[in-house]
């Protein structure tokens, strides 16, 4: 894939993905990209995969400049930004003199892969795990993989609103109202008894600097995020170590408590898992549970994409349980939380 068709294939994606300013900013990338720049010499190094399932390039320079609005560091910029609306004449001179401009910070910021925390994913986590309690109603704790900066760990703190009902806290710090298409999960009240997440990168929510990564990755006419996103930092109180998933989570299946059930969980992170490492992390969730127990049970909770290019672009939601080796398909999911068409118990 090119630089320019990657530009081209992100920004149709976000455009589908109800940010028309994404499209706009991504396709003045592909049109005027400074090819002859550190910044395009960089780029051009590259290899292998530089779209969404690889090195993400498109996505790490929007980053990139979207990091430069709040910090006010560039505020030509920032006017040209949403809330404001402005032609593409307009936003390619203010892009390509902040390129310019700021290519030492965006040289350093592109080192790294795009690291969101997307929190509306927690939508699916919440209804997942009452399905998890319905088998074992036990107090959880809770492993989830490729953490980030661990907002989807706290789920026990937020709320689910859907037409059948709340599910979740009674004074959630974030609320959300995903369309729902489906019978409304079985009831239940989780009770986490401790949580652990691991990340190869890392962030902690509470400093300001990991704060602005995780927010920049968050599309600019999509404000309804980043207010989410700050309300769940608010109450982040554990934070992912760093390491690989693989190697973390043996250990912490040989520790997992009686009395408790094993909730893994990960989203939209497997899928990036080298093949070896998800061989071998699926060999060791599935020892751990041919030895679970009524009293030690595990559960694998999963929102991953499936592939599936024939109706909405999503998630599949899966869940599987031991003893027993039960496989339940839930549903599905926008990568985003907007929507779930959920088809357990349906």
């Amino acid at each position: 894939m090119s630089l320019n068709v990657a530009f081209r294939s992100q920004a149709e994606t976000c455009t589908r993905m109800g940010s028309p300013f994404m499209g706009q900013l991504l396709s003045i990338l592909a049109a005027h990209w400074p090819e002859d720049t550190a910044l395009g010499q960089k780029f051009a190094s590259f290899e292998g995969d530089i779209g969404p399932s690889g090195h993400s390039l498109p996505l790490r320079i929007a980053g990139g400049l979207h990091a430069l609005v709040p910090s006010n560091a560039a505020p030509e910029l920032a006017a040209l930004y949403p809330p404001h609306q402005v032609s593409d004449d307009l936003l390619t001179k203010g892009v390509l003199d902040a390129l310019s401009t700021h290519e030492d910070f965006l040289l350093e910021w592109t080192d790294s892969a795009p690291q969101t925390n997307e929190v509306r994913r927690s939508a699916a986590l919440i209804a997942g795990a009452h399905v998890a309690l319905q088998y074992f109603d036990l107090p959880i704790h809770l492993s989830e993989l490729g953490a980030s900066g661990g907002l989807n760990m706290m789920w026990d703190h937020y709320a689910l609103e859907i037409e059948g009902g709340r599910f979740g806290s009674n004074v959630p710090a974030v609320l959300f109202t995903p369309d729902w298409d489906g019978a409304p999960p079985p009831n239940a009240r989780p009770v986490i008894a401790d949580r652990a997440g691991v990340d190869l990168n890392p962030l902690d929510p509470s400093r300001g600097d990991h704060l602005l990564r995780m927010t920049a990755y968050l599309w600019p006419d999509q404000p309804e995020r980043l207010n989410m996103t700050r309300a769940a930092a608010s109450v982040a109180t554990t934070r992912p170590v760093q390491g690989d998933a693989i190697e973390w989570l043996g250990p912490r299946l040989a520790s997992a408590p009686q009395g408790h059930l094993h909730l893994i969980q990960h989203t939209v992170a497997w899928q990036y898992f080298p093949a070896e490492a998800q061989a071998r992390g699926r060999a060791l969730i599935e020892a751990a549970g041919a030895q679970a127990t009524p009293n030690r049970p595990l559960a694998w909770l999963s929102m991953e994409t499936d592939g599936d290019t024939t109706g909405k672009v999503g998630a599949a939601l899966t869940l599987r349980l031991w003893p027993g080796d039960i496989t339940l398909e839930l549903g599905r999911a926008d990568f985003h939380g907007r929507w779930i068409n959920w088809t357990y118990g349906s």
